[in-house]
């Protein structure tokens, strides 16, 4: 048989059966503990079953992509998930998540929840900024607008919800499930972020089997210093274009005379805002260099 895990707790992975789609409570093979190989939410693999007993994973199929933290596997999507408002956004912590999603070489949506309380500059702002980059979606998990919207954007595809805490990720997916299937967690008067409610990762089906996202127990960011300095700007796209275009191999977009970043820049193709992250970035790369 063949199926899906949708979670993996304690030992334990629930696969769901393509078939017929439930969903089976299973172990894996010891083989895979020998050879340091654990199971990941959103695996594809064969297991076999007798009557009601527990089922065996008995094989996982290649992944097309795998992450430790959270341990899930065959994302095809990363949903970036910044807040409008409460708290408002901070673009360096959302240029990075957007930098890890650009490592794995997936599509990107970008998704700023609680629009029903943001400022009309903000959403003018974040428009400015992102606007022809990715697919911009503005919604509210509570009130449920644009929704429908982004959940079409989700059909057919195994997503991964990812942001940092506090942007209401557990909310936006109960409002795309449109169900209550997840806990939400109060954000903290004093930080103004929100507390982690979800305690494992997580494969929730769309409504009509329309595709599947992740919900994950705090997704970790990329780490900016696994980054090598030369390549730190073909993850920003708006500047890839222009690598290679600039008079010295070796520049670093700063203050080299004759480079296409640049006068990119001073032209208004790329944003002042992205190409601040993009030299905040670059000095922690060169920093671990340093040390």
């Amino acid at each position: 048989m063949r199926g899906t895990i949708v979670k993996g707790i304690a030992g334990f992975y629930y696969v769901k059966e393509d078939e017929t789609g439930r969903v089976v409570q299973c172990r894996a093979r010891g083989l895979f503990r020998k050879e340091k190989i654990t199971p990941y939410a959103g695996d594809t693999v064969s297991f076999e079953q007798e009557e009601e007993q527990d089922g065996v994973i008995t094989e996982i199929a290649a992944r097309k992509n795998a992450f430790i933290r959270p341990p899930i596997a065959n994302v095809d999507c990363f949903c970036i998930v910044c807040a409008a408002a409460k708290p408002a956004p901070n673009v360096t912590v959302l240029d990075q998540f957007l930098l890890m999603a650009e490592k794995e070489q997936v599509e990107i949506l970008l998704c700023f929840n609680k629009i029903d309380s943001a400022k009309e500059e903000t959403v003018a702002r974040m428009r400015e900024i992102y606007q022809g980059l990715y697919p911009l979606f503005f919604v509210s998990g509570k009130t449920g607008e644009g929704i429908e919207k982004l959940r079409q954007a989700l059909a057919g595809k195994q997503t991964a919800l990812a942001g940092p805490s506090g942007v209401g990720k557990s909310t936006l997916l109960n409002a795309i499930l449109g169900n209550q299937l997840m806990e939400t967690g109060q954000i903290s008067r004093k930080t103004g972020r929100g507390r982690h409610t979800t305690r494992h990762a997580e494969l929730f089906s769309l409504p009509q089997g329309r595709g599947s996202v992740f919900d994950t127990p705090g997704f970790t960011s990329f780490d900016i210093l696994e980054a090598q300095e030369d390549q730190l700007a073909l993850l920003f796209p708006e500047m890839a274009a222009y690598v290679g275009q600039c008079r010295y191999d070796d520049c670093r977009h700063k203050k080299e005379p004759g480079c296409a970043v640049r006068e990119a820049l001073d032209q208004g193709r790329i944003h002042e805002s992205r190409y601040q992250s993009y030299l905040y970035f670059l000095e922690t790369v060169q920093q671990r260099k340093r040390y």
